[in-house]
């Protein structure tokens, strides 16, 4: 590289540039000037020699000297700031050290010469300043490496050995047809001692060959000192070369210039490191437009191939006794020998450049993609690896941890997984995929997914290319998702589909083994809390769902490790208790949740919250499926339920037939109504003073197809289940109110109408239009209406139920407690909700005289009605002392078969008007 490009490429300015080369060129032209005046010495003569020729080879030596003192100061004064030690295997310090011992041996051996004046004695044998001088040869050789390195790996270095082996056996062909045949010829007799005068040219000219190709080849920061290096190599090989045409000859050659070019030779020698001390940090850039500096050994070896092809043929042809064809053919084959080389060496360029381009996208595709990139040798070791390591795993090149095999970044788990698929690649494969866990550098397991190749290139190794992805962020979302598909979020607890599997496997394990031990017991509780629809309407569903939290907690804490609790939906649990031993455990577990549910209040929305629980059990039976298990267990919480809340059952096998049945009957009921087999039958309200008909309470009936009625009681509890209840109350209402309204309109009595409305009607979203339009299509006055609702209505939803009634109420609607007495809580009900009737139960009635308790309870309901002025109806009045016993509490109005039976519509049409048959009593 020109010393002004250097200096450009190192920031330097113009003015800089110009100094420095002119300093460049006043040492070369100082050199040069010394190595002209002492060539001068060649025309003088002193006795019968040249000046030069009678000097010797003092001369020589000082220059020789003094070229070993300044290499080995420079050498010195470099490993003093630090060293130059590059990434590309160059040394300079190194390099100008083994320069210095060079010429230390050089000068050795010009001081040899001048002591035993054996130079010019003519004698063909080595000399010890001959020994000096080959040794210098290695130790230059060895320093100039440590500029140009040698290629590193085998297969390139026995090419770069053999192309050099071509080149010197060429050169030195020509070397010897043009210079030493003569001379071999003239020797006659003597020539066999040649060989040793022929020491030095061969050495020379080998180790040129070796040295001349690493000059293109060299890194770009240590270029120039090898350019100048080489050029001082080929001065001295050229001043070794008139040498040994001396020796032959016995008289020196043009008076000894011998002399004068050794003397220029040593001189550029000491001054290289004072002529490239400014080339550090030089910009690379390529000698040639399409890279053959990558193939220099070629070029070099064909280049002097084909010129001493050319010089052989011209040779062979003006030599005496040989046929022209003979050359002409050697000389053809060779010239075909050159271009095939040279084809080769094209070839070799492109695949060379092919292979580069496909190493740099390698490496800005390992530097740009969010993967990594590792290259391993065969044993596993790791050749490369990209820097997208660090953000991955947190490792740096140098990392004592890449040092080992990569399998020991592996976890041990998935070492036989990983072997195998290696294994398969081995066998053929072209690429294989391997998923794996991967140690990072902070001690945690990645996830990763990685795919093997082959890695191939050529003059190296076989090795494998790794491409691996970080896929732990999509493994855990895959075991979030996992989780979220089998397990609730607001419990925690795994949900329906996880215990169904559960269940199913269970079973099938049981199956397996022929029902497990002799003895062990494998059950379903099923749970039900009671009322947790009034704890969402009143403190609204984020604490409702808080409440289902603690359940679970609970509920967790009463199970064994082995059994599996879940969240069936909404307020239901189920547990799966596997491998008990008794079947009384189990029933004694679904107790204990009963009383942990029921045994200390919840704290929802800053107050205590008290629910009970109704439990189902259901034991698994050789051929049960686990649907069948489950539904059984449902079956159980169901009749649990029915029995009032806060009870456990066990499941019968009656009760699955009872099951059945009810959905049968929905299934009749929904044709019924379709049908309109339903029919309506009145109960007279009676004044127990006046015995007169003050209203009729509406009561359904269901005639099937063989005129045999259906009591309500048979058929009011499926259709509040399969929600016909909605339909067929509205039903009940349109027909009632348009009787009533007629009844009115003919007799011209204030004849009122009761209904009872179920809660599944009231909670119906077109409930209270749904009245309102019935009102307006029968003409019956608000006022002459009376919806009766249970007290229970209060705990399903009081928020939307009381809403409800509160506007039928402002309608002109009269609203009625039925049964009241025996709900929970009925005096908060009544500040709640203003109503305008109170019905007693029928067990009070009954009960009158015969229990103490009842009959004050009784007392205590009417006086309570008439203090908060709302009227009172006595329900089941049958026997004419319980009608004597309620007057005299003062009771006002009754119903009963004593006043009056239910009837059909044409029944009361006799009636009204008239008076009952308690008007004898």
């Amino acid at each position: 590289m020109p010393p002004h490009e250097c200096v450009r490429a190192s920031g330097g300015s113009p003015f800089e540039e110009g100094a420095v080369k002119g300093g460049v060129r006043t040492w070369l032209g100082a050199l040069l000037g010394v190595s002209l005046l002492y060539a001068l010495g060649t025309l003088f003569q002193v006795g019968e020699v040249s000046l030069t020729v009678w000097a010797g080879t003092w001369p020589t030596a000082a220059a020789a000297a003094g070229a070993a003192g300044s290499l080995l100061y420079a050498a010195r004064s470099r490993d003093r700031g630090g060293g130059e030690e590059g990434g590309d295997g160059t040394d300079s310090a190194a390099a100008l050290r083994l320069f210095g011992f060079a010429a230390l041996a050089w000068c050795a051996g010009a001081i040899t010469y001048g002591v035993t004046g054996l130079l010019n004695a003519g004698a063909f044998s080595l000399t010890f300043g001959d020994l000096f001088s080959l040794v210098a040869l290695p130790l230059f050789t060895l320093g100039f490496i440590r500029f140009a390195p040698l290629p590193q790996r085998t297969r390139p270095l026995i090419r770069h050995l053999t192309d050099s082996y071509v080149c010197a056996a060429a050169l030195f062909s020509v070397v010897w047809l043009l210079l030493f045949q003569p001379l071999y010829q003239d020797l006659g007799e003597g020539s066999g001692v040649m060989a040793f005068a022929l020491v030095y040219p061969v050495a020379d000219i080998a180790v040129l060959c070796l040295l001349a190709p690493l000059v293109l080849t060299s890194p770009h920061r240590t270029r120039r000192a090898v350019l100048l290096a080489a050029g001082t190599f080929i001065i001295i090989c050229a001043a070794d070369l008139i040498g040994a045409v001396s020796r032959l000859s016995g008289e020196p050659v043009a008076g000894g210039i011998e002399y004068p070019v050794r003397l220029l030779g040593f001189l550029t020698l000491g001054m290289i490191p004072w002529l490239t001390r400014e080339n550090e940090g030089a910009t690379p850039r390529r000698i040639t437009g399409r890279g053959l500096y990558r193939i220099a050994p070629e070029i070099a070896a064909a280049t002097t191939l084909t010129v001493a092809a050319m010089i052989m043929t011209v040779a062979g042809l003006r030599a005496d006794g040989i046929a022209p064809v003979l050359p002409l053919t050697a000389g053809s084959a060779v010239l075909v020998l050159v271009v095939r080389m040279l084809g080769m060496l094209e070839e070799s360029a492109v695949l060379s450049r092919m292979v580069h381009t496909r190493e740099r996208h390698l490496h800005e595709l390992a530097e740009h993609s969010g993967d990594i990139i590792v290259i391993l040798e065969e044993d596993g070791r790791i050749f490369y690896m990209s820097p997208g390591a660090v953000e991955m795993f947190g490792y740096r090149d140098g990392d004592p941890l890449l040092a080992d095999p990569v399998t020991s970044l592996v976890h041990p788990e998935d070492l036989p997984g990983v072997a195998a698929v290696v294994g398969g690649f081995k066998r053929g494969a072209d690429s294989v995929r391997v998923r794996a866990r991967v140690r990072a550098a902070d001690g945690t397991w990645r996830h990763t997914l990685s795919t093997v190749s082959l890695y191939e290139r050529p003059g190296e190794p076989n090795r494998f290319l790794l491409t691996t992805r970080d896929i732990s962020a999509q493994v855990e979302l895959q075991k979030q998702v996992d989780h979220l598909t089998f397990h609730d979020g607001v419990t925690g607890l795994p949900n329906r589909a996880y215990l169904e599997e559960r269940v199913r496997e269970v079973l099938g394990r049981r199956a397996e083994t022929g029902g497990g031990q002799q003895y062990s017991e494998t059950a379903v509780v099923f749970l039900d809390l009671d009322g947790f629809t009034a704890v969402n309407d009143s403190a609204g569903h984020a604490f409702g769902d808080y409440l289902l939290a603690q359940v679970g907690h609970r509920l967790r804490a009463l199970l064994g490790a082995g059994d599996t609790l879940a969240r069936w939906g909404s307020d239901e649990f189920v547990a799966l208790v596997e491998e008990r031993p008794r079947a009384d455990g189990v029933v004694d577990l679904a107790e204990r949740m009963v009383r942990v549910i029921e045994g200390e209040p919840f704290q929802v929305a800053d107050r205590d919250v008290v629910v009970t629980a109704s439990v189902g059990v259901a034991f698994a039976d050789p051929g049960t499926d686990g649907a069948e298990l489950l539904r059984n267990a449902d079956m159980a919480m169901a009749r649990a339920k029915g029995q009032g809340g806060g009870h456990v059952e066990v499941y019968a096998a009656h009760m699955h037939a009872q099951v059945v049945g009810r959905l049968e009957l929905q299934t009749e009921l929904r044709q019924a109504l379709a049908d309109r087999a339903f029919v309506l039958e009145y109960q007279p309200v009676v004044s127990l003073e006046t015995s007169r008909v003050t209203a009729v309470e509406a009561l359904v009936r269901w005639r099937r197809e063989d005129g045999t009625l259906v009591p309500p009681e048979e058929f009011i509890g499926p259709a509040e289940e399969s929600g016909l209840i909605v339909p067929l109350g509205e039903w009940i209402l349109r027909e009632a109110c348009q009787k009533v309204a007629v009844w009115r309109a003919t007799s011209g009595l204030d004849i009122g109408l009761s209904v009872n409305v179920s809660v599944k009607q009231v909670l119906s979203s077109g409930f209270v239009q749904s009245v309102e339009d019935v009102l307006a299509e029968s003409g019956l006055g608000a006022e002459a209406l009376t919806v009766e609702v249970d007290e229970e209505i209060l705990l399903e939803n009081p928020v939307v139920a009381v809403d409800r009634l509160t506007k039928l109420r402002e309608m002109g609607v009269r609203l009625a407690i039925d049964d009241f007495g025996m709900g929970h809580a009925s005096l908060s009900h009544l500040r709640r909700l203003r109503v305008d009737e109170l019905k007693i139960d029928p067990s009070f009635v009954r009960d009158l005289d015969s229990d103490d308790t009842v009959t004050l309870l009784t007392r205590t309901i009417i006086r309570l009605g008439q203090d908060l002025g709302v009227q009172v109806v006595a329900e089941g009045i049958e026997q004419p002392w319980q009608l004597r016993r309620l007057r005299e509490m003062g009771c006002a109005f009754g119903q009963g078969f004593l006043v009056g039976r239910p009837m059909a519509a044409e029944g009361v049409e006799a009636l009204v008007g008239g008076e009952t048959s308690a008007t004898a009593l």
